[in-house]
């Protein structure tokens, strides 16, 4: 399949053509707004499938909308139809199309022009009144809220909010692209009007919120619910706009002659991360807990694991090494210890499912020896 994709400098346009180029079996090509009309009806007669995003939103005076939105899309629609082709178009609307404002007008205006097309040459249509579309490679103060967010928090800039009630409705970059994925793939479904998949309402100070968040997160560790939804693809968009030298971040290391311990990432219902080293021979632990449970990974070296239960006095270990990965929990009512019993310095990951807390660290020393 030949996928034209015009508007390819756009921030929709770029993330579109980067997850298509990933499919060996389409032949991309592409059209933006500095080339001629000669290049336009070349490609479109030669293409099998058109996501039209080429258009603007925020021109230096009104009369772009019209130039930007109507005409190039009466453009396209015209070679179409004196070639007599109907070629399948997905087109990038606006929920403004339904709004009494000029912007809104020309896509709307745009709307028409293909299903125009579409009436006269039996051409399948998709159109996607798309809200404010946010992710990757989005311009700060142009595309939306979040990319100016997202630009200054990172940056350490102030962010402007007029209303921090009002309410607004986003979508994400890449959902968009699925739906754009399964038309070109064959789901004709939906025609001409494409309902929007997982749109998120939100108010403006919710939004920010969320954002400052994320960028307190590395100095207190403690990391909101970013693997699904609305969350997941804020928090992907906002670390897209860290910059190179941002990428990394220190943790606190405590040392003593034991060895070090060092907390990575803490979670807000799923626990902490953190890992440790002893030294050879070293034991740690010499505890219980009642409720606390832990998830331990030898990581390098060999750790031998000891648990008495605390009632029956039961008692058992185990010996895990790096070479053969093996999870050890830790069992509420059971002391337990660690001792490192190989040559070499030992290395441990470890999972608690809960943040530790100070005033309640559910801990109590007891002693792993026969009583």
């Amino acid at each position: 399949m030949k996928l034209l994709i015009t508007g390819i400098n756009g921030f929709i346009g770029k993330n579109v053509f980067t997850y298509f180029s990933e499919n060996k079996d389409i032949d991309l090509l592409t059209y933006s707004h500095n080339q001629t009309d000669e290049v336009l009806a070349s490609l479109l007669l030669s293409c099998d499938f058109i996501i039209h995003l080429a258009g603007v939103n925020r021109p230096e005076s009104t009369e772009e909308f019209k130039t930007g939105n109507v005409d190039l899309t009466n453009k396209l629609c015209r070679i179409l139809s004196e070639n007599k082709l109907s070629i399948p178009v997905i087109f990038a609307s606006s929920t403004q199309a339904l709004q009494n404002n000029v912007y809104g007008e020309s896509k709307q205006a745009a709307e028409y022009a293909l299903l125009d097309y579409s009436a006269k040459q039996s051409a399948p249509i998709f159109i996607f009144r798309l809200p404010n579309v946010f992710g990757k490679w989005a311009k700060p103060n142009y595309n939306s809220a979040v990319a100016t967010f997202c630009h200054n928090i990172v940056n350490d800039l102030p962010i402007q909010i007029n209303d921090g009630s009002a309410s607004v409705t986003l979508t994400y970059i890449d959902d968009v692209i699925l739906q754009f994925e399964a038309i070109v793939q064959g789901d004709y479904s939906a025609m001409p009007f494409v309902p929007v998949k997982n749109q998120y309402k939100i108010t403006v100070s919710e939004l920010a919120d969320k954002i400052i968040s994320f960028k307190s997160e590395r100095a207190n560790l403690m990391i909101s619910k970013v693997g699904t939804g609305l969350d997941r693809a804020l928090y992907a968009t906002y670390i897209s706009y860290l910059k190179p030298d941002q990428f990394s971040y220190k943790l606190t290391k405590h040392t003593d002659n034991r060895g070090s311990f060092v907390e990575m990432l803490k979670t807000t219902n799923s626990g902490q991360f953190s890992f440790f080293t002893a030294y050879p021979g070293i034991t740690r632990g010499g505890h219980f807990h009642h409720t606390k449970t832990e998830k331990f990974l030898v990581v390098h070296g060999k750790a031998l694991f000891k648990f008495r239960n605390v009632i029956t006095n039961e008692y058992f270990e185990l010996e895990t090494n790096s070479e053969t990965p093996e999870v050890v929990d830790t069992i509420p009512g059971w002391i337990h210890d660690i001792t490192n019993c190989g040559a070499e310095i030992m290395i441990v990951m470890l999972w608690a499912n809960e943040v530790f807390n100070p005033l309640y660290p559910d801990t109590y020393n007891r002693s792993l020896k026969n009583e």
